[in-house]
């Protein structure tokens, strides 16, 4: 039998243990994810001829490092591995004088710069694009394919931030959308929508070491923005060097320290006057629902040992008193249902408090510490250590729920970094990274009665806890399950090599990651759910309906107890950029990447399923064997970039490449959760399912018995992506682009939900036999068949106007498709079908959730007069799609008899324009305060996405047609006396109102008009 790579690791001797990652260390680098740049150019007379052997030296101000290399015959320099940061640049050669400028240098990108040297006595010139101090002012890369930008720190610092989140700037780089945190355990965890996704499926990294969340994908942990140098979002086409992704990447370096002690003090203040209500979802007479938020900032960095090594420290506590106040009609639900309590008509519950609002405060603590060394001119190390860790009472509370569904949520997070580079000679550079991360969460429920009554009026667009009005929170919602424990850690070597000579820059990766812990657990006690059909107001006046309806729709289940799992991956690549000519450029490379223990949970197999061995016994060929890691992950990239014309001030570029990614494990984790024990026997359920030589068998349909299987014929999700685009620069502060991207993904997961006894059969009874129901268990089988698609035009402009305004315009023209039944997402939510006989039916191929067909940013800043800062992120974007579904959430409604296709509906506009007003003061020659103030979604636009009302019993229709889940008419009075024929789908268009979403933990776009001051001061 072969052995794999990690047993063959594991029983190798310490020595030769440490022999080998040694040589992987010195042999090869990932720099997939570099936090640093590169710098490239010529060298010329005033001829235009090229200087051979002329010396470029750069050096970083702040801390004194120094970098060298020489032109080779062609004029021509290169040098990797470059702090973000401005760069003092020396050019010499013999025979002429001395040239020098500043260069900007940002994070995982590269600068041409074009140096002409005149002769001894005579004034030098240094070509250099405009200094990138904002993505308003970025250069144009010739030599490049990548789509994104860089934002910086300024931008971090300038521009509004309605959660305080870099997220919110991300927006500005053109392929992203803003999109809610898709984890509801996780608040303001960054979330960043590329390819039409909802962002889970990015790739992830702060200074060059992984921080993706591999449960259920995005980022794992937040940081202050204030903690950040500069970060770059790239949205397309990525080198060789990046893997893990089927969409983009975001790769951020945090601050260092320098020669000279700097730091800041801030103050933010969201009072709960400053906020205003929608007009839709909150209207008068509904109570205001009082919010307020304050942040505390304070950073710190300089020299421990003057150009030797240095400290950086930075420090955010958030203070957040977010609330619900629910509105007369959710009042009128819970007093009716306090009443049904009252008469007995609850078990075990003889009264229920209704309380006018609930708290939900929310505490966070962010702090970070990084310490630069330089030991010699060829080595330089750092290390960084990061923590997060928050509370939130009556986490997942809405408007529609009692505070007994809700949670105490606590969350902490720890990263920590080591990172070396060192310089072999002037054309080659190592690199090396070593991460470890971990996250505990932990969720205690407000009750613990073992059950949730489930009314209509709670369901909406926006749900985040499931359907429960009343009682236990389950944990679950229409997309998946949450586990109320998680735990994750990981470890990681990332090495990298790269080089730099005459029309070539090599580079070579490895990148480990070993997974010891991802796992958690659900609650394991036995739970039952209960969905009603109507509101408890309706069975005030109907008590008997009340009892009849608490029988009629129940489902008893045990979520499960824990899930485990120890994972580790391997990724290799080798890339170049090779310079054809002075004007073409080829970027080209090859990754190849694998996965260990994938599908083990608890150091068990699929094999061990019972649900594998029940179909097994019952002779049902669902799933015939366990499935394997994908070890045949090979990922190509090439990419051209042509500039044409002498002043190079244009350039066209495409390239097209493959990017794999495993994704989360939410979506299957039933699958897992059914290893966390060693199986029983089951050798005969249907001849003596009582006896114990069957005890470990699914029970059937009837007795509620569910199994959870993985597809044997799994191949890890992958995206092709194809970019062609056009950058032309008008002048050093001006310029613009046009871009066209084909994203086609395949192989995203998606569930097949069989029902024993009705699409599912044992050939050891007859079909029609009753006890087919009896026996067959129900069975979701999780495949890896979806497929995807993404087109986008992209159209981008920036400049810079006499140093006084800077200013970006994006626009974006695309479309995103993927199969699925009640929801489309693009690679990330595990989408089901609705007919597994049928799973490519009419109607189930449409757009994603984060489908916008339109989308225009417009941000900058105005430096006015009297020192007056006025800066403005603006978006608009066309209504995105959501599903009406029918009441048991299993598929979409019928509308006159006809299906809906899916996301057939769409919402409304997203508008929101947010401003910042500062003026900074000087006080003295290191001291500057800067009182400000920031205005969010200025014009109070409501913006309620696809938060409209998504399920069937929810909406204003017959309970007849409700129940049947087709609709021919609306009510047209509270009583649904009266009704009207449907004409239009726009007749079911029903915004949530006065269910009231508010606008708490977790927000991060949307949110009604809010104003907030605040005070910084910094030297």
């Amino acid at each position: 039998m072969r052995r794999s790579i990690i047993d063959w690791f594991t029983t190798m001797t310490r020595p030769a243990r440490f022999c080998a990652l040694a040589c992987i260390a010195c042999a090869s680098v990932l720099p997939a994810q570099n936090p640093n740049g590169a710098l490239r150019g010529t060298v010329q007379d005033s001829s235009g001829a090229r200087v051979a052997s002329a010396t470029v030296t750069l050096r970083l101000p702040s801390t004194s490092q120094t970098r060298t290399a020489s032109c080779d015959e062609q004029g021509e320099f290169r040098i990797d591995g470059l702090a973000p940061g401005d760069w003092k640049m020396a050019v010499s050669a013999h025979g002429f004088a001395d040239a020098g400028a500043e260069v900007r240098i940002d994070v995982s990108a590269s600068r041409d710069v074009v140096v002409t040297l005149k002769p001894l006595g005579e004034a030098q010139t240094v070509v250099v694009a405009a200094h990138a101090s904002s993505i308003a002012t970025q250069p144009m890369d010739v030599a490049s394919q990548v789509h994104g930008g860089v934002v910086t720190r300024e931008d971090l610092t300038t521009l509004p931030l309605a959660e305080r989140t870099f997220a919110n700037i991300a927006y500005l780089v053109p392929g992203t959308e803003p999109v809610e945190p898709s984890d509801p355990t996780k608040a303001r965890i960054t979330a960043i929508s590329t390819g039409g996704s909802s962002g889970l499926n990015n790739e992830l990294s702060v200074d060059g070491a992984d921080n993706s969340d591999d449960y259920i994908g995005g980022f794992l942990q937040n940081f202050s923005p204030d903690a950040i140098e500069e970060f770059s979002m790239r949205t397309a086409q990525e080198d060789a060097d990046t893997g893990g992704t089927t969409a983009g990447s975001v790769i951020i370096t945090t601050r260092r320290g320098g020669n000279d002690w700097h730091g800041t003090a801030s103050f933010y203040e969201r009072a709960a006057a400053l906020n205003a209500r929608f007009p839709i979802e909150n209207p008068a007479p509904n109570p205001k629902q009082p919010f307020s938020r304050q942040n505390y900032i304070a950073t710190l960095g300089g020299p421990l040992a003057r150009n030797r090594v240095w400290s950086f420290t930075s420090y955010e506590q958030v203070h957040e008193d977010a609330s619900i106040a629910y509105s007369p009609a959710s009042l009128q639900q819970f007093d009716a249902l306090a009443s049904l309590a009252a008469d007995g008509l609850i078990p075990g519950v003889a009264s229920i408090a209704v309380p006018t609002f609930v708290p939900i405060p929310f505490r966070d603590f962010l702090a970070s510490e990084r310490l630069d060394w330089a030991q010699s001119p060829r080595s330089a190390w750092f290390l960084r250590g990061s923590v997060d860790t928050y509370t939130t009472h009556n986490n997942l509370v809405e408007q529609g729920t009692l505070p007994s569904t809700g949670l105490l949520t606590h969350n902490n997070y720890m990263n920590l970094v080591v990172g070396n580079q060192y310089v072999f000679s002037p054309r080659w550079l190592a690199q090396s990274v070593f991460g470890a991360s971990g996250l505990h969460l932990t969720q205690a429920r407000n009750s613990n009665l073992g059950f949730a009554l489930a009314f209509p009026f709670s369901s909406t667009a926006l749900t985040i806890s499931g359907f429960e009005t009343f009682g236990d929170n389950q944990f679950a919602t229409p997309i998946t399950f949450f586990p109320s424990e998680r735990n994750q850690e990981k470890y990681q070597l990332r090495s990298d090599i790269s080089g730099a000579f005459s029309g070539h820059a090599p580079k070579f990766g490895l990148n480990f990651i070993h997974e010891p812990v991802l796992g958690g657990s659900f609650p394991g006690n036995t739970e039952t759910l209960y969905k009603f059909p109507e509101n408890p107001a309706y069975y005030v006046a109907n008590p008997a309906e009340f009892t009849a309806d608490l029988k009629a729709d129940s489902s008893t289940s045990t979520l499960g107890g824990g899930f485990s799992q120890n994972v580790q991956r391997l990724a290799l690549y080798a890339q170049d950029s090779w310079r054809i000519s002075r004007r073409l450029t080829m970027n080209y490379g090859l990754r190849w990447s694998a996965t260990w223990g994938l599908f083990t949970a608890s150091g068990r197999s699929q094999l061990e399923n019972p649900g594998y061995i029940t179909l097994r016994a019952l002779q049902i060929p669902l799933v015939s064997t366990a499935p394997s890691d994908d070890r045949e992950q090979f990922a190509p990239r090439l990419g051209l970039a042509w500039s044409p014309g002498a002043r190079r001030n244009t350039v066209l570029r495409g390239g097209l490449g493959l990017f794999y990614n495993d994704l989360a494990q939410n979506g299957w984790v039933t699958a897992f959760q059914a290893l966390h024990a060693a199986p029983g026997p089951c050798v005969d359920p249907i001849g003596n399912p009582g006896s114990p030589q069957n005890s470990g068998c699914v029970p059937g349909d009837i007795a509620g018995g569910t199994a959870s299987l993985i597809d044997p014929h799994y191949h890890t999700p992958y995206a092709l992506h194809a970019s062609g685009g056009i950058e032309h620069s008008f002048s050093e502060h001006w310029l613009a682009s046009a871009d066209y991207i084909h994203e086609q993904g395949n192989h995203a997961y998606r569930a097949y939900s069989y029902t024993g006894g009705v699409n599912l059969f044992t050939p050891l009874l007859p079909a029609a036999d009753p006890a087919q129901a009896a026996d067959v268990p129900n069975v979701d089988v999780f495949h890896s068949d979806n497929r995807s698609s993404f087109n986008a035009v992209m159209f981008h402009a920036q400049g810079d106007w006499t140093r006084r305004v800077s200013l970006i315009a994006n626009y974006t023209f695309s479309k995103a498709q993927t199969w699925g039944c009640v929801l489309g997402e693009l690679f990330d939510y595990v989408n089901g079908v609705c007919n597994p006989l049928d799973p490519f039916a009419p109607g189930d191929y449409g757009p994603s959730g984060e489908d916008v067909r339109h989308r225009a940013v417009l941000a900058g800043t105005w430096h006015a007069p009297r020192k007056l800062e006025l800066s403005t992120l603006t978006q608009a974007e066309s209504a995105r799609p959501f599903t009406i579904t029918t009441a048991d959430n299993s598929n979409r409604i019928s509308v006159n008899g006809v299906r809906t296709p899916l996301d057939e509906f769409r919402g409304t506009p997203y508008i929101q324009a947010d401003l910042r007003l500062s003026r900074p003061v000087r006080l003295g020659e290191r001291w500057t305060l800067t009182p400000f103030a920031e205005a969010f979604n200025l014009f109070n636009r409501n913006n309620p996405g696809a938060n409209y009302v998504t399920n069937i019993a929810t909406l204003p229709v017959p309970q007849a047609q409700a129940q049947t889940g087709n609709v021919t008419d609306i009510c047209t009075n509270s009583t649904c006396t009266a009704t009207e024929p449907i004409r239009s789908l726009n007749q079911l268009r029903v915004p949530g109102g006065e269910l009231g979403d508010f606008f708490g933990p977790g927000t991060t776009v949307g949110i009604p008009f809010a104003a907030q001051l605040g005070l910084r001061l910094a030297f």
